[in-house]
């Protein structure tokens, strides 16, 4: 049997499925919305049920690059440059790194072949100023840098300081108590029968007041001597040729090398030289040689 509506006085046939189907979902109490163009039917278009965000969650994208950059390979950690020199160390090598800082003025003091504090404050100044890790340690890289910037210090240069080694003795010096003074090396030893008591670094005359070579005897002794040419102090004096002798220098102790003598041989340790004072005879062997 087939059931009929009204539609403007009109009889409508309505089809049996579509009744059938209005009629269980009144039963069931679920509104029943048409569907046609332009009319919604409770999902988006691409099927899935509105009102649900199609983003990630929350966080996902910060997971998903976290586990991109711990698959990617790590590079290779540099390895820091090897170590040339480290404070602490002693030797002609420190000498020369002393000597190249001092050239370029980041080391003041005299080379004194010693890898001390002001050398490692030195050598941190450098590197900071070139971009170089500031580590106070001297690597190949800073050596380098610093080699390239600077000359080859000579044997004075290293030795400014004094401290230098003792030339080998003249084969004057070899026999009977000998002040052994050497020209080259700038030390005065005191042998005895070719054997040395003692070395102390020594400077010379000028080019215009310089000191005699040769061999001579002490011919006196002037413990507080006071130079009547030139009224400069000369304690510990030992006159072995003429007005030149060998005495204490506080000029030397507080210049150096930077000064000269009137033709003296000069000695800036205080101690040293009052011991040998003590030693030294009248008539002992002097020989002043290169």
């Amino acid at each position: 049997m087939r059931r009929t509506y009204g539609i403007r006085g009109r009889a409508v046939a309505a089809p049996a499925v579509t009744v059938a189907v209005v009629a269980a979902a009144l039963l069931s109490g679920c509104k029943v919305q048409a569907t046609g163009p332009g009319i919604s039917t409770g999902t988006d278009t691409d099927g899935k049920p509105p009102g649900r965000s199609q983003s990630p969650a929350p966080g996902h994208e910060q997971k998903q690059q976290r586990k991109q950059e711990q698959e990617q390979p790590t590079a290779p950690e540099i390895p820091a440059a090897p170590l040339v020199l480290r404070p602490g160390e002693q030797g002609l090598k420190v000498r020369e790194l002393q000597a190249r800082l001092r050239q370029i003025g980041w080391l003041f003091r005299y080379p004194t072949g010693t890898y001390d504090r002001a050398t490692a404050e030195a050598v941190d100044g450098f590197q900071g100023k070139r971009g170089l890790p500031r580590t106070g340690r001297t690597d190949t890289v800073t050596w380098q840098r610093l080699l390239g910037m600077t000359r080859k210090p000579g044997h004075f240069e290293l030795y400014a300081a004094g401290d230098q080694p003792r030339a080998k003795p003249d084969a004057r010096c070899r026999t009977g108590r000998v002040l052994c003074i050497s020209k080259q090396s700038r030390t005065l030893s005191w042998l005895i029968d070719g054997r040395v008591v003692s070395t102390v670094d020594v400077r010379f005359g000028s080019q215009y007041t310089p000191t005699r070579e040769g061999t001579f005897r002490v011919y006196w002794k002037s413990r507080h001597h006071v130079s009547t040419l030139y009224d400069t102090p000369m304690p510990y004096a030992m006159f072995f040729s003429g007005g030149q002798a060998v005495h204490y220098s506080a000029d030397f102790a507080a210049r150096g090398y930077t000064g000269t003598s009137h033709g003296c041989v000069n000695v800036r340790d205080e101690k040293k030289i009052a011991a040998l004072y003590a030693q030294v005879r009248k008539g002992d062997k002097v020989v002043v040689y290169w």
